[in-house]
């Protein structure tokens, strides 16, 4: 049996995929007898909480001042302050239990934590990238790349295993670091909660739906599926678009862009929607659009296949591996609302390609259950 020392900084109402990831692995985990875990996260409270999902599963929770007005993301300041609790608490949990490695979501901070205890303790440690702890993924954090990057590259050259969630994810952390050897394991879907829903041509003909769900920031490039209903909007007056998600700092403007094309009455933004909502958000859809500028592996796309959808996205965060031109979807140049005008104007006029798609969307996606990602990362542990 091992015991795991397990940390991410961001655990459902906290984050987005990385956060669901964690939580899906670890009822996986509450499964099993052969594994222990420990997860340390943070708290929405101003207080220490410990939860469990079973016998082998254990949750504590550490306050880093977290502002209920924005559970989608974490600040610089609360990443520092859930460093600095987070290591002590690993500290304390060490002198109870004999843990034989730790696995951490994020490079950074996690990641740091996990060399930390390494140096001091010699546990092993396997670091999972989950996207923007890769240096050169995200034009938010550009500046912060060039001081952080020699830390990264220290954290991955201690790891026992560096284990990404995309092929695509891998390429780019190559950049950083030729010489690593990297290992790739997919995030999994729920094909149980996401099911195909029960819209039928007559209903595309009467509205047709586009989907846009995920945390509404800059990097997920949904100005551009604007501007490309923009060319077709008139022409279909059926068409409309849903925005699903929490703020990610992109809201604003996002909402300003609607509005200075004359389009409110066109496209709605739901604002945050939790995980019993999900599944009826992506059924009440025709197709799910992510032009992305990057993503790791995005569990948004992974849903929308689950969910029996056809899928334009561009070629990012599992999206190469996953969609075949014309099959389940199409695969979307970045920065390029021309084409994505042009590829819903295709599945409008063929409405019929909507179900053909769907189809092979969900037995795609009934492949990638997370009980398969578990087993994956098990295999891993017993190899430490």
């Amino acid at each position: 049996m091992k015991r795991i020392l397990f940390f991410n900084y961001e655990y459902p109402p906290l984050g987005g995929g990385a956060a669901n990831a964690t939580k899906h692995l670890l009822l996986e985990y509450a499964k099993r007898d052969d594994v222990v875990v420990d997860l340390i996260t943070s708290s929405i409270s101003k207080k220490y909480e410990e939860d469990g999902m079973d016998l082998n599963i254990f949750i504590h929770k550490i306050p880093i001042g977290k502002n209920l007005n924005n559970l989608n993301y974490q600040t610089n300041w609360e990443l520092i302050k859930y460093t600095f609790k987070a290591y002590f608490y690993a500290r304390k949990l060490i002198k109870k239990n004999d843990y034989d490695l730790t696995h951490s979501f994020f490079a950074v901070p996690c990641g740091f934590i996990s060399l930390l205890l390494t140096w001091q303790y010699k546990i092993p440690y396997i670091i999972s990238p989950r996207g923007a702890d890769v240096p050169g993924y995200s034009e938010r954090f550009k500046s912060i790349y060039k001081i952080l990057t020699p830390l990264i590259k220290l954290i991955w050259k201690n790891a026992k295993f560096v284990i990404n969630n995309s092929k695509g994810l891998t390429e780019l952390a190559k950049k950083t670091l030729p010489e690593q050897k990297f290992e790739v394991i997919f995030n999994g879907v729920d094909t149980n909660l996401y099911r195909v829903g029960e819209r039928t041509k007559k209903d595309r003909e009467k509205e047709f739906i586009i989907l846009c769900a995920s945390r509404l920031s800059k990097r997920k490039g949904f100005k551009y599926a604007i501007n490309g209903f923009a060319k077709i909007a008139e022409k279909y007056p059926q068409v409309k678009i849903v925005f699903a998600g929490g703020d990610g700092g992109a809201m604003d403007n996002l909402k300003k862009q609607v509005s200075d094309l004359n389009l409110n009455d066109r496209i709605k933004f739901t604002g945050h929607y939790n995980k019993k909502q999900a599944p009826l958000i992506y059924q009440n859809a025709d197709v799910f659009v992510m032009p992305s500028l990057n993503e790791g592996m995005s569990n948004n796309l992974l849903e929308a296949l689950a969910s029996g959808l056809p899928v334009l996205m561009t070629p990012v965060g599992g999206a190469e591996e996953l969609i075949t031109d014309g099959e389940n979807g199409f695969l979307i140049k970045t920065k390029n609302s021309d084409i994505i005008a042009n590829k819903l104007e295709y599945l409008i006029e063929n409405l019929d390609k909507i179900e053909e798609m769907g189809k092979v969307s969900r037995k795609l996606a009934e492949q990638m259950s997370w009980k398969v990602v578990a087993d994956d990362y098990v295999s891993f542990y017993e190899r430490i």
